[in-house]
């Protein structure tokens, strides 16, 4: 990694005031010596950025209530009403502010489009580099409690020999990596784009781990199949099978013969086809219409809550004050994230570029190590995991956890790559 220049030319200067001006995050950018240098980051969004999120939270104009007792015509009143009062009156954004500060972040350009990624570095010799992607509405606020343990596991309950070297890069048009002015940042280019980020760090030999989009993105880096890539870790793979994905598409009855856990895998999946990607439906066909969600905070944090049912019914409890795995702050970090970026609509445009069926295999042939937890959108059996990846190097169902695994379990998450990854560190 080359030292940065000391110095900042004119044009960098105006960049950061008009960012600032904008809301964005203002962030002082070292000028790159060359092609492929990094240079650090820090976030720092102006005050009055945050004052107009209060004001435009107390001025919703709010829609009437649901006519039924249930979430099945979509996100409820009194769940919103609860998340804005306390998005306007408790949150603090200066605190999930520091928290990202207090990590090495960087930017490097990477086939013309700027990338933001945390790097941490394990203390442990011999840590095993591994790059971790997250999905859609997540960011990289997902991964900040594995950091710790993942790199210093001797402070949590590991050994040196369990210790990573952690990458975690914000997708590109999420968060702070740059919205891309062009079409063509597919999973495919983003996975290239990860391979070159990790080569270009220094490491010749390196995993990868991710869920949802994530997963796309890492299972497209284990079919590019780079030399220096060991083996992947998903928490949300691509096994379904072509018959199963031709009867669901086709809206008919489970196939007769499946295992328990097949039959459950075909429910779960099932459910979402018919009542959960209505959100997925307009993204991948129209993202720029979602113009509303650049507009409204509470539109879109209404928006993003509406990804899974397991997962809303998850946050509903959390805002009528039940302890889970996610806090109110965790779920408004995340919303507001995206809200100060203004990346509600460059996000959603990944739907629009994917060409992938999201679940169907993808013949991938280096070594794959698969965590299910009970409540993502499904439960991927192990025979269809058997048959997906061939070379199956780990497979484990949980007792508890969903679409957000790293976020919502930690601990267990944490667990699950020094087990995964185990065989593949000589």
């Amino acid at each position: 990694m080359s030292e940065p220049h000391l110095s900042l030319t004119r044009r960098d200067v105006l960049v950061a005031a008009a960012a600032a001006a904008a809301g964005a995050a203002t962030v002082m950018p070292m000028p790159l010596s060359a092609a492929g240098d990094t240079r650090p980051f820090r976030v720092s969004f102006p005050d009055e950025a945050l004052a107009d999120l209060h004001r435009r939270i107390a001025a919703t104009k709010w829609p009437t209530q649901e006519l039924v007792k249930d979430a099945s015509q979509g996100v409820q009143l009194a769940t919103m009403r609860k998340l804005a009062a306390y998005w306007q009156h408790e949150h603090d954004w200066r605190k999930i502010e520091a928290r990202l500060n207090a990590w090495p972040q960087f930017m490097t350009e990477i086939d013309g489009l700027e990338i933001h990624f945390i790097h941490v570095r394990s203390k442990h010799a011999n840590a095993l580099p591994v790059i971790i992607t997250h999905g859609w509405p997540g960011s990289v606020i997902e991964q900040l409690k594995v950091i710790g343990p993942l790199t210093d596991p001797t402070a949590h309950g590991g050994t040196p020999e369990h210790s990573f070297d952690v990458v975690i890069p914000s997708l590109p048009g999420h968060g702070f990596s740059a919205q891309p002015t062009t079409t063509g940042w597919n999973p495919q280019r983003i996975a290239r784009a990860w391979t070159t980020l990790m080569k270009r760090l220094g490491y010749t030999r390196f995993v990868a781990q991710g869920g949802d989009w994530g997963d796309a993105v890492s299972e497209q880096m284990a079919v590019q199949a780079p030399p220096e890539l060991l083996a992947i870790h998903t928490n949300m793979p691509a096994t379904v099978p072509d018959d199963i994905a031709k009867v669901l598409g086709a809206g008919g009855p489970a196939p007769a013969g499946l295992s328990p856990d097949e039959k459950n895998a075909f429910d779960q999946l099932d459910f979402f086809y018919k009542h959960g990607l209505g959100y997925a439906q307009e993204m991948t066909n129209r993202p720029q219409t979602l113009y509303a969600l650049e507009d409204s905070p509470v539109g879109l944090a209404a928006w993003m809550l509406d990804h899974d049912a397991r997962s809303y019914a998850l946050i509903s409890r959390v805002f009528d004050g039940h302890a889970e795995g996610l806090t109110r702050d965790d779920i408004l970090d995340n919303i507001t994230l995206y809200w100060l970026t203004n990346t509600a609509v460059s996000s959603a445009r990944l739907y629009w570029e994917n060409d992938l069926a999201f679940f169907a295999p993808k013949h991938i042939t280096i070594p794959v190590a698969v965590s299910v937890f009970p409540d993502e959108i499904y439960a991927a059996p192990r025979s269809w995991a058997e048959k997906a990846f061939p070379k199956l190097i780990h497979f484990n169902r949980l007792a508890k956890g969903g679409h957000f695994a790293a976020w919502e379990q930690p601990d267990v998450f944490t667990a699950e790559l020094r087990t995964a990854f185990h065989s593949v560190r000589a």
